[in-house]
Formats: structure tokens, C-alpha cells, sequence
């Protein structure tokens, strides 16, 4: 089919919910993607913070390849090494103690709501509210659409689940005056990334440790977007000195194979007996021989370094343009893999010029230019973006 084709029956077979990019993606390598045309792109959205090995990696492509050889899928009935592998690497990794794998994002989060009201039940029955942010996105499931502070993802799908409450991220005199002995959790992403990329301040995530510590309230860290290595270190968490009760992980877990996990403390996981939560698909083989290669490659390859290092240049490259278009470009937040550059402007068509020009960025909360590329990008790459946007922003900035 021609892409006009394609475009066409897309309009007519497909739910209108994405504002794609008139391009049609046909393969990828490394860093970059081609289309139906061959035409070379380099790609800063990594599929949303997912393809953190990049595209067609040698490792990953293998292990796919031979896993689905041998067996795609058999049910959580059975034992599998290659999910049980998976699970004792995130629990080493992240220093809690069990793991559920499920699809994807949504569903991991849906499992971290679930957890938390099952061990806050057996403490208090009516131990439920559970605080998130303004501002957090956490899914697009019922719970995890009401658990997400905008309420323009929420409208025309009522009743939402009660129960949620949200404050002012960043503002911990906000969030204690809401808890007390019936909050549940507290649901907060350590770094917001569909928000704009926005970073704790003054040990807020120090402090929200302590109100959950000091109510019993389970601290939810959703790393889905934020996790898997993309601050330079595998859990964002790590950057700010704390540990939560539960962590949830997808997007980058297995490089592109759907999957999502939440990792939770023994306390939090006795609440949980056999028949209490269940899955079809969630840790099949497939998806955790991909995960133990991402896992492994993180290590192997260092691409924590990688990030921390090539990630800070990738951020002062856009400082400098921070200040040579003050009237365009506000701010640049964000760490390693994971950084944002607020614009006093819509970022839409910045977006889209920058794809004429072969570059694959987006834009979040409106303005907010996101940069979210595969852990192993290099000093080369980010200078080929930075070309690249040397060439359209000027244009913005008059």
C-alpha cells in the first residue's frame, strides 16, 4: 500500500484516538527509524521512553527470536526460568522483595492501587484514600485514569472509582494537611514525565516518606515512564535517597516487548494469597527473555554511564539554547534520558518542522518539548539533533 492507502484505511478501520505524524515507520536500527520511503530519522521519543537499547538491538533481537522457538506462552500455572530470572534480578535491583509482571503500564499501576488497598484493609477497612499529584499521568485504565491528576483525561468516562484525592506535587505542607490514619497510599512519580518533566525539590520525596511512614501509608513510585536506567541510574528513586513500599515499572522493562511489573515489600505483599490477583499473559516467556536482555544489557554495555554522562551533555547543549532564545525557551528540567524544554509557546509545530528536518521529538502538557531517546545514545548523536534544531528554532523564537 502507498502511505496514502495506509492513511486512508487507518481513518477507516482505526478508533481515532492518536494525532499521528503523516509519516508511515517501516524499520529501525540503533538510534534511528526509516519509512516507507527510506528516509532516515533520528529518533529522540525512543516509542515513549520504550526502546531503550534502540531499534533492532543484536542481543534482544536474538533472544526474541529464540524464545519464541521454543515457547511464546504457557500461563502462570507452570514455572518458567526465564520469568523467574527476570523477577530475582528487579528484586536485587531494586531492594524490595516480590515482583508481579503484567502487561503493561496501566496494568502495573492498577496492581500497585490494588496492593495498597489490600494492606491497608487488614489494618484499617476504611483505610482508603490514596493521594496523587496534579499534573501525574498513571494510565488510562478507570483506577489508573482517576489515580491521573488531569481532569481532562477523565472527562466523559464517569463515575471514577472513589477514593482519590490529589495535591500540588512538590508542596509537602499541601500533602500533610490531607493525610491522616485513613490514607491509603500516597501515588507519586518521581519525576513527572507527561506533566512536563517536572523534578522533586528540597527532599520533597525525603519528606513524603516520612508522612507515609508516620500514617502507614504505602509510598507508590510509578518509574513506568522515568525508570529502567533513564536518570543514570536504573530507579529514579536512587537519585533522591528513597525507597518505597511499591515501585511500578514498564515502557523500557523488556525494549519494546509489552510488559509491566510492581515490586513491592514483604509487608505489602502478604496481603496478597493465592487467587488474589492472576494474569494471562503477564510475564509470559517471550516478554521476560526480552526483559532479562535489557536487564543485562544495562550492566554489560554500561549504559547507566552512558546516560548520566551523554545525557548531561544532551542537557547543556539545550541550555544553550535556553539562553540564546529567552523569548522562546523558559526552562530545561530533567535528568539523564529524561529531560524537557518548556517553550512560551505551543510545541506542536516545532515538533513537526523538526521531522521534516529528520528528528523524532515530542511535545508534552502542551509546550513542553520531551526527550526521552534509547540509553545508548552517543556525544555523536546528540550533535546531530542539536544541528538539527539549530536549524528550526530560530524560526520560533521571533
Amino acid at each position: 500500500m502507498t502511505d496514502e492507502e495506509i492513511y486512508a484505511k487507518d481513518k477507516e478501520n482505526y478508533l481515532p484516538v492518536f494525532a499521528r505524524y503523516k509519516i508511515v515507520l517501516d524499520h529501525g536500527k540503533g538510534i534511528y527509524v526509516y519509512d516507507t520511503h527510506d528516509k532516515k530519522y533520528i529518533d529522540y521519543l525512543g516509542g515513549i521512553a520504550v526502546n531503550v537499547l534502540g531499534h533492532a538491538h543484536p542481543a534482544l533481537v536474538k533472544a526474541i527470536a529464540d524464545q519464541a522457538g521454543k515457547m511464546i506462552h504457557c500461563s502462570n500455572l507452570y514455572y518458567t526460568q526465564v520469568q523467574i530470572d527476570a523477577a530475582t534480578k528487579l528484586v536485587k535491583l531494586s531492594g524490595l522483595d516480590k515482583v508481579f509482571f503484567g502487561n503493561s503500564g496501566a496494568e502495573a499501576n492498577e496492581g500497585a492501587i490494588k496492593a495498597a488497598r489490600k494492606y491497608a484493609h487488614e489494618i484499617d477497612p476504611e483505610k482508603s484514600q490514596i493521594i496523587s499529584a496534579w499534573h501525574s499521568f498513571h494510565g488510562r485504565t478507570l483506577a489508573t485514569l482517576t489515580a491521573t491528576g488531569q481532569p481532562h483525561y477523565q472527562e466523559g468516562v464517569g463515575p471514577l472509582p472513589g477514593g482519590f484525592e490529589y495535591v500540588t506535587y512538590n508542596d509537602i505542607n499541601e500533602l500533610e494537611k490531607l493525610m491522616s490514619d485513613k490514607t491509603c497510599a500516597v501515588m507519586l512519580e518521581p519525576i513527572q514525565g507527561e506533566g512536563g518533566i517536572h523534578m522533586p525539590q528540597n527532599d520533597y520525596l525525603k519528606k513524603v516518606r516520612k508522612l507515609c511512614d508516620k500514617y502507614h501509608a504505602v509510598l507508590i513510585f510509578d518509574e513506568i515512564q522515568c525508570g529502567i536506567g533513564r536518570t543514570g541510574t536504573f530507579f529514579a528513586y536512587e537519585q533522591f535517597g528513597v525507597k518505597p513500599d511499591i515501585v511500578t515499572l514498564a515502557k523500557g522493562l523488556a525494549g519494546g516487548v509489552p510488559i509491566g511489573a510492581f515490586i513491592m515489600t514483604d509487608a505489602v505483599a502478604a496481603a496478597f494469597h493465592a487467587g488474589d490477583h492472576g494474569t494471562t499473559f503477564g510475564g509470559n516467556p517471550l516478554a521476560c527473555a526480552a526483559a532479562n536482555v535489557v536487564l543485562d544489557t544495562i550492566v554489560s554495555d554500561h549504559l547507566l554511564e552512558n546516560t548520566k554522562t551523554i545525557g548531561a551533555y544532551l542537557k547543556s547543549k539545550l541550555e544553550v539554547f535556553k539562553e540564546k532564545y529567552p523569548s522562546l525557551i523558559t526552562e530545561v528540567r530533567g535528568t539523564g534520558f529524561i529531560l524537557g524544554m518548556q517553550l512560551t509557546k505551543p510545541g506542536r509545530e516545532i515538533v513537526d518542522e523538526c521531522l521534516k528536518y529528520g528528528a523524532i521529538i515530542n511535545c508534552t502538557a502542551g509546550n513542553v518539548l520531551r526527550f526521552v531517546p534509547p540509553l545508548i545514545t552517543t556525544k555523536e548523536n546528540v550533535d546531530e539533533l542539536i544541528g538539527i534544531m539549530e536549524k528550526v528554532l530560530p524560526q520560533y523564537a521571533k
